[in-house]
């Protein structure tokens, strides 16, 4: 009756699975034929399906299930389940997919990437890194050799032409951020046989949720022409000897820091007496806030770690190292500076795209995830996606206890570690999630002070990550884990070989437990998940402080309470505002991430424009055509004393130039301007709309001036020893190029606070 009303109303998640389930009795009825097929004959009734029309007739896509299904068995020895089945075909209209952990999404998700493949349509199979993309690549690469279909992977390490060769196959499995970085790369070719990313079909993403919502916020980022980083350590040492509250203060939400006027006077007074506000020295003030920032606003161990004498930032929403990820290149240096470790090579923005535009660059877009129906309002909204619930194989029998709730950090903590020692007793293994890595630290110590040994899974040692995981379920295995998002290892019973199986059923199976809830539901739920795996016994529960960030950032009441003896709040009205508190969170996250839709539909479309215009120039001869018009008289010289050919690959080497020159320009104007346009709402004016009145006149003349300056240039181009000299013209592309990413707020966050307070003067106030 439920899914009934759900589908008449249209809300999300109304995905009819009911056409699915009744071609289920018609795939199994292949089943024995087919299995006396041979491989060769079963590898050409899968190549026949190249015949059908996408989408699949019901009887195409009873046999590519059917013989999907057969392929599996033979190579893979897994028979998928009927529910898998389900999900292959609604990954083939077009759906996201909410599959329970366990369930089977690496093998539908492998049989549907088929499916498209075997009609002729490029697929790329993204995860959220790189392990995975090859796991699952190179586990699955048996069963897509007996359907007639190529595989490939990439990843951080792999050269140009390993990148080639992938993409040249069928299915090409990525991290969604080595695909961006590649396509960002394609975007500054001058010759179009450089480029490794070809023409977009189909995407398919594992761990939906993660890449589409918390992951969309995020700016994949190319950078080039490297220069020195104007990082103090003398700054950084000045701020380390500043006391809270004396000399500078932090917000309500621990977002923002400022300096007192006792800080300042006692920061002017360790620089020697300068003055942080004279417009003889304008830099000052900046670093001075930013190296405050790191020293305040940062934590080691919780925001990043330093490894190998480098600052690594932890990725927020998977609580792991994000390898390729930074800060903004002066925030960056301010914490290095701050650790006392080499300062990393930055130079200017070259390009950048964000994970929603660039998975939307897709015809066809499908995914799957866990933990869907939680966001399927911002799927429907941002991808126009609807979500499919696949039943599990088992019934779920985990018991998810409800939250304990309890006055402060300590005495949650003192119930936790009680709790464990009750329950490791009997040799139940248990799962602890954290919010960061600190607290891993923390709760691991604890552990051990007890008596209990552990295991820690966080941002430090993520390289060990599968087998770490893969033991969770062993008798008597205590694991702590900062986040399980994007994990990829199941958690079996009696250990990853299911050895004690039946051992670890008798005590009860995995007990998960939350150290605090998370900022969202899903969260939430994806650490619940990892217990109660493919019918097993388990349970789940989280451990709440009011001194929770979630709770000090998002109640707007916090004192009044009754307790135990031992701190813990049992008022059913104060659970209640724990589930509150995390709905204005996903409400905020929700915000972010309209915001930076927002923001960055107007810089799509004005990149769209450069991006056609350069493709034109680059596989065309448009450069040329432009050039000989207006600069006639000097064209005809060069092409006179030279050939045409030569004049015209100058041409196009100039006017790739100018375009991209200039739109390394415009990008760091749009940047600036966004970083004080919040500044506005001291006017009661919008940002977003005085950002787009500001940045749509600006780029109106783009092209143009482009044009202009390629034309200028090529004026000055000389013959040296029988070739034209392009970089005497100053045409040169960067020495070197690099990637990352960077977590981007826009017109809240922390930084970009940070940077408009910094353009204000002493006597505002800010």
């Amino acid at each position: 009756m439920a899914e009934s009303v759900r589908r008449l109303l249209g809300k999300p998640g109304a995905v009819d699975l009911r056409p699915y389930t009744k071609l289920l009795p018609a795939i199994e009825a292949e089943e024995e034929g087919l299995r006396e097929l041979s491989d060769d004959e079963l590898k050409e009734k899968a190549i026949e399906l190249g015949y059908a029309e996408l989408p699949y007739s019901t009887a195409d896509l009873v046999n590519l299930c059917a013989v999907g299904r057969e392929a599996a068995r033979r190579t893979l020895d897994e028979r998928p389940f009927d529910v898998q089945l389900l999900g292959v075909m609604a990954l083939l209209d077009g759906h996201v997919v909410e599959m329970a952990t366990g369930e089977g999404k690496t093998l539908a998700g492998a049989l549907a990437a088929a499916g498209f493949a075997l009609r002729g349509k490029r697929v790329h199979l993204l995860s959220v890194n790189d392990y995975l993309a090859r796991r699952d690549a190179e586990w699955m690469q048996p069963l897509y050799g007996m359907l007639g279909v190529t595989v490939g992977w990439i990843n951080e390490d792999s050269e140009t032409e390993e990148r080639k060769a992938a993409y040249g196959c069928d299915v090409t499995y990525a991290a969604v951020s080595e695909l961006g970085f590649d396509v960002l790369r394609d975007r500054m070719v001058t010759d179009v046989a450089d480029r490794v990313v070809p023409e977009p079909h189909v995407a398919i993403i594992d761990e939906a949720d993660s890449v589409l919502v918390d992951e969309a916020r995020v700016p994949l980022v190319l950078a080039g022409a490297a220069e020195a980083v104007p990082a103090d350590i003398e700054m950084a040492d000045v701020v380390r000897d500043l006391k809270p509250r004396t000399h500078y203060e932090i917000d309500d939400e621990g977002r923002n820091v400022q300096l007192t006027d006792a800080g300042i006077d006692a920061v002017e007074k360790a620089l020697d007496g300068v003055d942080l506000y004279s417009e003889e020295d304008s830099s000052l003030l900046p670093q001075v806030n930013l190296a405050l920032h790191a020293h305040v606003l940062l934590q080691r161990d919780v925001h990043y770690v330093v490894r190998d004498g480098e600052v690594r930032i932890i990725n927020e929403s998977r609580g792991r190292i994000a390898l390729l990820q930074r800060w903004p290149d002066g925030l960056q240096a301010a914490v290095e500076a701050k650790e006392k470790v080499a300062i990393s090579e930055t130079g200017e923005v070259l390009d950048s795209i964000t994970v929603q535009a660039l998975v939307m660059r897709y015809p066809t877009l499908a995914g799957m995830t866990g933990t869907a129906m939680s966001v399927a309002e911002q799927l429907r909204e941002f991808y126009e996606l609807e979500v499919a619930v696949i039943p599990s194989n088992k019934p779920n029998v985990r018991e998810d206890q409800g939250s304990r709730l309890y006055a402060t950090r300590e005495e949650k903590e003192d119930a936790l570690i009680e709790r464990v020692e009750k329950v490791h007793k009997g040799g139940r293994p248990i799962l602890i999630g954290t919010q960061d890595v600190a607290e891993s630290e923390l709760l691991a110590g604890r552990l051990r002070d007890a008596g209990l040994e552990c295991v820690v899974l966080n941002a430090k040692n993520d390289a060990d990550e599968a087998s770490v995981i893969a033991e969770a379920g062993t008798y008597g295995a205590i694991t702590v884990s900062t986040q399980m998002a994007g994990r990829g290892t199941d958690i079996r019973l009696g250990g990853s070989d299911m050895s004690d199986r039946e051992r670890v059923v008798e005590t009860g199976g995995l007990f998960v437990m939350g150290f605090g809830r998370y900022p969202s539901s899903r969260l939430d739920g994806q650490l619940r998940g990892r217990a109660g795996r493919q019918g097993d016994p388990g349970d789940s529960i989280f451990f709440v402080s009011m001194d929770d960030d979630l709770i000090v950032n998002n109640a707007s009441e916090s004192t009044g309470y009754k307790t135990t003896s031992e701190g813990e709040i049992t008022d059913e009205a104060w659970l209640d505002m724990v589930d509150h508190a995390q709905r204005v969170s996903e409400g905020r996250l929700l915000e972010v991430h309209r915001n930076t839709w927002r923001y960055n539909k107007l810089i799509d479309v004005q990149r769209e424009v450069v991006l056609e215009h350069r493709e034109l120039v680059l596989t065309g001869d448009q450069g040329d055509r432009h050039i000989a018009k207006d600069q006639k008289e000097r064209h005809e010289e060069l092409v006179a004393e030279l050939d045409a050919e030569r004049v015209g690959d100058a041409s196009r080497m100039i006017t790739l130039y100018h375009l991209d020159r200039g739109w390394t320009d415009h990008n760091a104007f749009l940047s600036e301007l966004r970083e004080g346009i919040h500044l506005r709402y001291l006017g009661r004016r919008d940002p977003l709309d005085e950002f787009n009145r500001e940045a749509v006149p600006v780029f109106k003349g783009f092209l143009d001036e482009a044009r202009a300056r390629a034309a200028e240039s090529f004026a000055e181009l000389e013959v040296v020893d029988g070739e034209l000299d392009v970089s005497g013209v100053g045409v040169k592309r960067p020495s070197m190029t690099w990637t990352y990413m960077v977590h981007d707020h826009p017109f809240s966050s922390a930084l970009e606070t940070l940077v408009g307070r910094l353009k204000g003067d002493r006597g505002s106030g800010d």
